[in-house]
C-alpha cells in the first residue's frame, strides 16, 4: 500500500519535472534545480545534510549541494521518483513516513505555489489528519521564533500552542495550510489570522519553522 510520503514524493517529482530546472520556488530564492538538488543530498548525503541542523557543518552542505545541482536535472527527478538507496534508514518504511510526509507535502507547495496559475491542493482527510497530527507534535519546533504567542487551529476548533507568549495570534486554516505559515510560507498560506493589528504584521514578517 502507498505511503503518504511516498505519494507526496512523486508528486514533488512530478512538479519539479513540469515545472522546469530555472523555475522558481518558495524556498528562500532556489530555483526548482536547487530544491530538487537539496532533497537528493537530504536522502543520499547525510554527512552533509547535517548541515541543515548543525552550523559548524553549514559550509560543508552548500558545497555538496552545488555538486549535486550541477548534475542534469532529469537525473535529479529520477533520484527522487526512486527514493533513498536501500541503506538509508529513510529506506525504512516507518521512518520515511515520519520524516518525508511533511517535507514531501511542504516542498511540493514550494512548487506549485510559486507558479502564477497555481490553485489549491483539496487534501483527502485521512491525509489533512496525517498533517495534523505531525503539526501538532511538532508546534512548538514551528514556532520557537515566534516574536508574539502563536496558536494554530483548524476550522473545527482543534488547536495546537505553537509558541507561549502576549499578545496571541490565532491563525485558523486546513491543516496543509498551516504547515505552510508555521514553516516560513506565511504569504503562501491561505488562512485566516486573528490578534492585535501589530502582533498580526510581526508573525508575517518572521522567521518561522524549523
Amino acid at each position: 500500500m502507498s505511503t503518504h510520503a511516498k505519494r507526496e514524493r512523486l508528486l514533488l517529482a512530478d512538479l519539479l519535472e513540469a515545472a522546469g530546472p530555472e523555475a522558481a520556488t518558495l524556498c528562500h530564492g532556489w530555483t526548482a534545480r536547487d530544491l530538487a538538488a537539496h532533497v537528493v543530498v537530504r536522502e543520499r548525503r547525510p554527512d552533509a545534510a547535517a548541515g541543515v541542523l548543525l552550523g559548524p557543518l553549514k559550509n560543508r552542505l552548500e558545497r555538496v549541494q552545488a555538486e549535486f545541482a550541477e548534475k542534469p536535472y532529469e537525473e535529479l527527478i529520477q533520484l527522487i521518483r526512486t527514493g533513498p538507496p536501500r541503506m538509508s534508514p529513510f529506506g525504512l518504511k516507518q521512518l520515511d513516513e515520519a520524516a518525508n510526509t511533511v517535507e514531501f507535502y511542504i516542498h511540493a507547495e514550494d512548487v506549485r505555489r510559486a507558479q502564477p496559475d497555481w490553485s489549491q491542493r483539496e487534501l483527502d482527510p485521512v491525509f489533512a489528519d496525517a498533517l495534523w497530527s505531525r503539526m501538532e507534535k511538532a508546534a512548538r519546533l514551528f514556532g520557537r521564533k515566534a516574536p508574539v504567542g502563536l496558536v494554530l487551529r483548524r476550522p473545527d476548533g482543534q488547536t495546537a500552542v505553537a509558541h507561549k507568549g502576549t499578545p496571541v495570534v490565532t491563525v485558523t486554516g486546513e491543516p496543509g495550510e498551516l504547515l505552510l505559515f508555521a514553516s516560513g510560507r506565511q504569504d503562501a498560506a491561505r488562512v485566516e489570522v486573528e490578534g492585535d493589528k501589530e502582533a498580526v504584521a510581526r508573525l508575517r514578517t518572521a522567521e518561522l519553522g524549523m
